[in-house]
């Protein structure tokens, strides 16, 4: 009889602990969840956000370019330029080493 009691006893705990674990468990996926929520809402706000920046620097490039052509020309020129320059070092000093 006294066997019977502790082993009920033993099965009434870990009825206990298996109930506390499922709802801890369950707890843990709903915050997760809503952290995943939270995320992609933001996530989405930032991708609108980058998109509308985009928009205004093409606009604004075009503009320039619009109104200023020759300069326009002449800064893309020097940027390329300045650009190969900076190839022709890093492949040169790649082929030395």
């Amino acid at each position: 009889m006294l066997k019977h009691i502790g082993t009920d006893k033993a099965l009434q705990t870990a009825e206990t602990m298996l109930a506390t674990t499922q709802h801890a468990a369950s707890e843990a996926m709903n915050g997760i969840g809503h952290a995943m929520d939270h995320g992609m809402v933001r996530a989405h706000d930032a991708g609108a956000q980058l998109r509308e920046a985009a928009r205004h620097t093409s606009l604004d490039a075009s503009s320039a370019i619009r109104h200023d052509p020759v300069k326009s020309v002449l800064i893309a020129a020097a940027t390329g330029a300045a650009l190969m320059a900076l190839v022709s070092l890093l492949t040169r000093s790649y082929h030395r080493n």
